[in-house]
């Protein structure tokens, strides 16, 4: 079985650790504007072959319930289908949706599926924590580029083949019962609690307004009493254009999915760091061994294979990483000839032990 690994890394490093102007809608939440998740149940079809198997008993029963909807009875113990996998669809309706406003949905194999490449997703009801309906969901499935290849020997597949995405495959039957117009004050959450911004947003709004209508209530909240001669919509949209002084932290984005590590900002490490690195490769090696009977036998000629199982671990190199740059930190990792997934696993193990000083987020 051969494994195609891709590693996509890019690093931002022109960025400079200091001050700079950041609006204040990018650093907050405005308290009931909110994504809602929704959830459903349903079966994609239309597959070549790579769907659940009799194993996964919830879908030969979902599908034999969805035909005798439609007028035609099935046993379910007689159904043998191959083209169709149960799912679970997942969706964040965004704030303020409408009747007939559309969204992405996510599609995740709920049982034994291979692939949903090419599959189609049939109508499913979304709900929302309170168990109403407030979407429908139905769509070609896409898996977001990749490709997959096989031959009778081995498959290479990149990306994960059991998840995918339909564009544009939701569609909002019901309105959100959140009305704007009735809030009595504007409530800000500040996205990472900080008690130095939060006092720095309450300062800005009530000197940009010339009167105290902000307040910090704590390193997460802040809340602001709406103006009677502003309208609503106006006043927070003028609030959230308005810029503070912030620090550029320095971040790490890692894609687990990819392989994708995206570097940002100046990032710092503690010196002196040791990084070892070793692998372990597996060889799993097939040889056709053939069986011949004796002559004048009544046996047959037998073809079988001989599996041998060989495991290789080459010795660990350790790198010292002489400066606190970003700079030494990706050539020492570099010259390490990491893949995606022992990156991933460098950079947190690092942050773990209290040496690399920027936020690690995890997608």
């Amino acid at each position: 079985m051969a494994v195609l690994v891709i590693l996509v890394l890019i690093i931002f490093s022109d960025f400079v650790y200091g001050v700079n102007k950041i609006k204040i809608g990018n650093e907050v939440e405005v308290v009931g504007v909110r994504q809602n998740y929704l959830t459903g149940y349903g079966i994609v079809v239309g597959l070549k072959g790579t769907g659940d198997g009799t194993t996964s008993r919830f879908t030969l029963i979902t599908i034999a319930n969805m035909l005798k909807k439609m007028g035609i009875y099935v046993d379910p113990t007689q159904v043998r289908t191959k083209n169709a996998a149960a799912v679970i669809v997942t969706a964040s309706m965004p704030p303020f949706a409408k009747n007939g406003m559309r969204f992405d949905v996510t599609v995740s194999s709920l049982g034994d599926a291979k692939s949903l490449e090419n599959g189609v997703l049939i109508r499913t009801p979304l709900v929302g924590p309170d168990g109403k309906v407030y979407a429908f969901a139905q769509g070609p499935v896409s898996l977001g580029g990749g490709f997959s290849e096989s031959n009778k020997g081995g498959k290479i597949y990149k990306n994960f083949p059991t998840t995918g995405v339909v564009l544009n495959g939701g569609i909002i039957e019901r309105d959100l019962p959140f009305s704007f117009d009735s809030l009595k004050e504007l409530t800000l959450t500040l996205k990472v609690p900080d008690f130095s911004k939060a006092t720095k947003i309450q300062n800005k709004i009530n000197e940009h307004f010339g009167k105290n209508i902000a307040k910090a209530v704590d390193a997460t909240t802040v809340k602001v009493q709406f103006l009677e001669d502003k309208d609503p919509v106006n006043f927070t949209s003028e609030i959230m254009g308005l810029e503070i002084e912030s620090d550029n932290e320095p971040t790490i984005v890692i894609y687990e999915r990819t392989g994708t590590v995206i570097m940002s900002g100046d990032i710092k490490i503690d010196t002196p760091i040791y990084v070892s690195h070793g692998s372990i490769y597996v060889s799993v090696l097939k040889t056709p061994v053939v069986s011949q009977p004796e002559p004048l036998s009544q046996g047959e000629t037998v073809v079988t294979e001989k599996v041998e199982t060989q495991i290789i671990e080459e010795n660990g190199r350790i790198f010292s990483i002489p400066s606190p740059s970003l700079k030494d930190l990706v050539e020492a990792l570099n010259e390490l000839g990491v893949s995606p997934r022992d990156l991933i696993a460098i950079i947190q193990a690092i942050k773990n032990a209290g040496k690399l000083h920027a936020k690690i987020i995890i997608m």
